[in-house]
């Protein structure tokens, strides 16, 4: 026993937190989806919860301050007002609507476009709509991130299809999960935490940092090309554990 956690659940928490580190720390994505497809197999919804919103504002502030030099307020701020408003509608919604069709629906069309993602050539750039457009995609993103926490996948792929380069991309969507994810931690302590789930949050802790770290190597090797293609893979592989 390690801080009243057994080294069997230890190991699984380290691995997610290792492989959701790696996932996000390299695009900017997919950390929830990652990590929390192993915790769950060892801790219960609410504490698997706890720790993606926690492990995950920390992996995305530890990165994007090396991005500092691409955020732009002025584009981000649509996503982040339009998922705001989507992510109450989403939590009041939670109760009403069947979890299980709302992940096979995601993970069949993660999977689609993921796979369209990865062969294209080139992707369908999308220039029209402008700013509402964008306000849109950050609420229904909002709605997603309250109804299961999966704030960032519409952001993510709506970036692509806006022909953003890599630096353009991450620099709005990962700074969008920053502000969504502060909002759902700040509402799972303010209802639920424990000295328990903070034992959890300091156990994964040194994976999480060093998955970040091998992530965010990476991700500087990757042209604009390549970063696309690795977020098909992990948009791929996210949808496969929603479905599994």
């Amino acid at each position: 026993m390690l801080a009243g956690v057994s080294y069997e659940t230890i190991g699984f928490l380290w691995l997610g937190a290792l492989v959701g580190g790696i996932a996000a720390g390299g695009t900017g994505f997919a950390f929830g989806l990652a990590a929390s497809s192993i915790w769950l197999h060892h801790i219960d919804p609410l504490q698997s919860g706890i720790l993606v919103a926690g492990c995950g504002l920390l992996l995305h502030l530890t990165t994007i301050w090396q991005q500092r030099q691409h955020v732009e307020p002025a584009r981000i701020w649509p996503f982040v007002v339009g998922g705001l408003f989507g992510v109450p509608i989403g939590v009041h919604f939670l109760a009403y609507t069947d979890d299980a069709s709302l992940k096979i629906v995601l993970g069949v069309f993660l999977i689609v476009f993921g796979t369209y993602a990865f062969l294209a050539p080139k992707l369908a750039t999308v220039t029209g709509g402008g700013r509402p457009a964008d306000v849109s995609i950050g609420f229904l993103g909002g709605v997603l991130g309250g109804l299961g926490g999966y704030s960032g996948v519409l952001p993510t792929i709506w970036t692509q299809l806006r022909g953003w380069p890599k630096e353009t991309a991450r620099a709005v969507y990962q700074p969008y999960v920053i502000v969504m994810q502060a909002v759902t931690l700040a509402g799972i302590l303010w209802v639920a935490f424990d000295r328990a789930d903070l034992n959890l949050l300091i156990v994964v802790l040194p994976p999480l940092f060093l998955g970040t770290w091998f992530g965010w190597k990476l991700y500087g090797k990757l042209d604009d090309r390549r970063f696309r293609q690795a977020l098909a893979v992990l948009l791929i592989a996210s949808g496969v554990t929603l479905i599994v």
